[in-house]
């Protein structure tokens, strides 16, 4: 059975009086459809789209001047040791001060809001907490589809007076923005913390909280990372403890990319979704509480750091009484600035209901899991079908890894948000590349880098071909990374061409004149960093969103995604890429992100955000596992949250 026979069987459920919980756990994630729109909805035939993204208001046109990527630029010499450190020695979004010591006990740290911080009343009032569950099924029957690409897309306009309604757009009254770029200096007491870091995703997903985990040591925190096993020991060769998570993330990437998205198409990809939750689900309580597997130390997290996809988290914070603090690359607030990056919404009025509907589909399709792991491990209450707070992380604090020069921070994410800048674990600076390679760099004009990193691919011998073609047809030389998609399928490699099998980004692309990847945040912010003009081939989730603002901006051409990829197309992109005014943009941009620190920033308002009185948990008596689930009060009374597969 297909997604359109799952979504129209859903469709008819929801039609009824009442949903079971029980059939809805069944359905895995496959939900929401809208009502006579279902089976059209879900042409295989129709090409995978995703939400434009207009914020070209935002841009400025700025003179260009000279800075450490045009330095790099206009260099004729190769620095064969390391390229230069750039994005580390800078303060702009949340200045702090050095740190010449560890923290002791506890210590008094100078603190800073971020400068992007804007305060506004939301343009649209949500009333979702107002209406009764059969008006929520109702709702989501009427706004909803789900489209073939794993996209959500939300039209109010198929029911303009309940969506009226909802959003109140007709009582809206605009407040001024204060928009005074200052900062506010206050000094806090930061006790000495065992930190859980939970990171869900690909290696691009788990190095900016490595960078994160390292800073926090230097503080003097003890900091466990915890995340799948295939990166044990990428996290222990920058000397953080490591704690494996369950899930595989070749299986999730090659599930994200089979499905476009977060919804299963069939009963054989819901028993790899399944799989893959629960194995994940069911590793977060120990990697917070489990002593140490290699040496025996015993461990028990005082606050809890996670990035959505870790799914639990929330849950995990609310047993132990713990603060917890959101960290993500891409945005999962609701702003009415634009929407959901998984979901596209031609009216700018259900911008912000997008991110609720998001939220709410995927807490349908893992209720059941957590719900099984708040009774069984947490001995906590399940949660109602139409939780209030069902899935969205907008209670608690959150922190947004990209520089706020790239997407600024929205008007209507309050103090307990902020956008931090790009997250850069600089692991150029001690790579040694072959002397082959150096000889055939040196030989020739900056070639192009094309590689789609943690992607799997469908026919990996076309893509190359397609590859080659593009990169003869537009006179240029290449550099090919293999990744996990295996490109590079050739008998001869031509000599325009070289294939990589892994380079640190951070030493490689200062060296391009340009980059073709698929559009996870951790490659999109190292390509910008070195100053180079991007083409994004996008395959599924937030790399839709990041290929279109790097368009918006005049960084590079319109996205390409995987499934028209063609030869015209990427040489055409290629050619855009490499006119001079393109590269004079991506240079300005390279500057601005220098003068930014974003791992120091995440620790500030890791510090900031942390309440007044931190509880010290010890372990729960064996004699009391069977109690009745304590009513954590302090923080945790409304927090419910969870969120969906990676989408990096």
């Amino acid at each position: 059975m297909e997604r359109n026979g799952f979504l129209a069987h859903l469709q008819n459920e929801f039609q009824n009086e009442a949903v079971s919980s029980e059939e809805v756990q069944d359905f895995g994630l496959n939900l929401g459809s809208g009502a006579s729109d279902v089976e059209k909805s879900l042409d295989p035939d129709k090409p995978s789209a995703v939400c434009s993204i207009d914020m070209s208001k935002d841009q400025k046109e700025v003179p260009l001047r000279s800075s450490s990527a045009v330095e790099i630029s206009n260099s004729k010499e190769l620095n064969v040791r390391s390229s230069p450190r750039r994005g580390l020695e800078h303060c702009n979004t949340a200045p702090v001060r050095p740190h010449n010591h560890m923290l002791i006990d506890s210590q008094e740290v100078t603190l800073y809001r971020s400068k992007t911080e804007k305060r506004d009343a939301p343009k649209h009032d949500l009333k979702l907490d107002k209406l009764s569950d059969r008006e929520k099924k109702k709702l989501i029957v009427n706004l909803v589809k789900i489209q073939n690409d794993g996209t959500v897309e939300v039209d109010v306009s198929r029911s303009a007076p309940v969506a009226s309604d909802l959003l109140e757009l007709d009582a809206v009254h605009e407040i001024p923005i204060d928009t005074e770029e200052t900062t506010k200096q206050f000094s806090k007491s930061v006790p000495r913390l065992k930190i859980a870091i939970l990171v869900v995703g690909t290696r691009g997903d788990v190095q900016p909280f490595l960078a994160m985990a390292k800073r926090l040591q230097e503080f003097g925190h003890y900091v466990r990372l915890a995340t799948h096993v295939n990166f044990r020991t990428f996290v222990k060769s920058a000397g953080i403890d490591f704690y494996p998570l369950g899930g595989d993330p070749r299986v999730l990437a090659g599930y994200m990319a089979r499905n476009k998205g977060f919804l299963p198409s069939g009963p054989g990809e819901i028993s790899i979704q399944r799989k893959q939750l629960k194995a994940i689900i069911d590793s977060l309580l120990p990697a917070c509480t489990e002593p140490d597997l290699d040496t025996g130390a015993p461990f028990r997290a005082q606050a809890i750091i996670a990035n959505p996809p870790s799914y639990g988290h929330a849950h995990v914070a609310e047993a132990l009484g713990v603060p917890l603090h959101i960290f993500f690359t891409m945005p999962w607030t609701p702003t009415h600035e634009f929407p959901h990056p998984l979901a596209r919404v031609p009216q700018s009025a259900g911008y912000r209901l997008s991110y609720l509907v998001v939220d709410l589909i995927i807490w349908w399709g893992i209720r059941g899991f957590i719900n099984d792991f708040r009774k069984r491990k947490l001995k906590l209450a399940p949660i109602a079908y139409f939780s209030t707070y069902h899935g969205s992380i907008s209670h608690l604090p959150t922190g947004y890894m990209w520089s706020p020069h790239l997407v600024p921070k929205p008007s209507d994410w309050g103090i307990s948000v902020d956008v931090l800048g790009f997250c850069f674990l600089n692991l150029g600076a001690k790579y040694q590349p072959q002397k082959e390679f150096l000889d055939w760099i040196r030989v020739g004009p900056k070639p192009i880098y094309i590689g789609f990193g943690s992607m799997p691919l469908e026919d990996a011998k076309k893509t190359t071909d397609i590859i080659l073609e593009s990169l003869k047809d537009a006179g240029q030389r290449g550099i090919i990374g293999r990744g996990w998609g295996d490109l590079g399928i050739f008998p001869e490699v031509p000599d325009n061409v070289f294939l990589l099998d892994d380079c640190p980004h951070d030493w490689l692309f200062p060296h391009c004149a340009a980059v073709v990847h698929h559009g996870g945040a951790g490659t999109t912010a190292t390509g910008l960093r070195a100053g180079c003009p991007t083409t994004i081939v996008p395959f599924f989730g937030d790399q839709f969103f990041w290929g279109d603002r790097i368009h918006q901006i005049g960084l590079g051409p319109t996205p390409i995604p995987i499934s028209e990829l063609s030869i015209e197309g990427l040489s055409n992109a290629i050619r855009f890429m490499l006119q001079p005014e393109v590269k004079e943009r991506a240079l300005e941009l390279a500057k601005k992100i220098e003068n930014e620190d974003g791992v120091a920033a995440a620790v500030d308002a890791f510090h900031r955000h942390l309440p007044p009185e931190l509880p010290m948990p010890s372990a729960p008596s064996k004699e009391h596992e069977d109690d009745p689930p304590y009513p954590w009060q302090w923080l945790f009374m409304a927090i419910e949250k969870w969120c969906c597969l990676p989408c990096s």
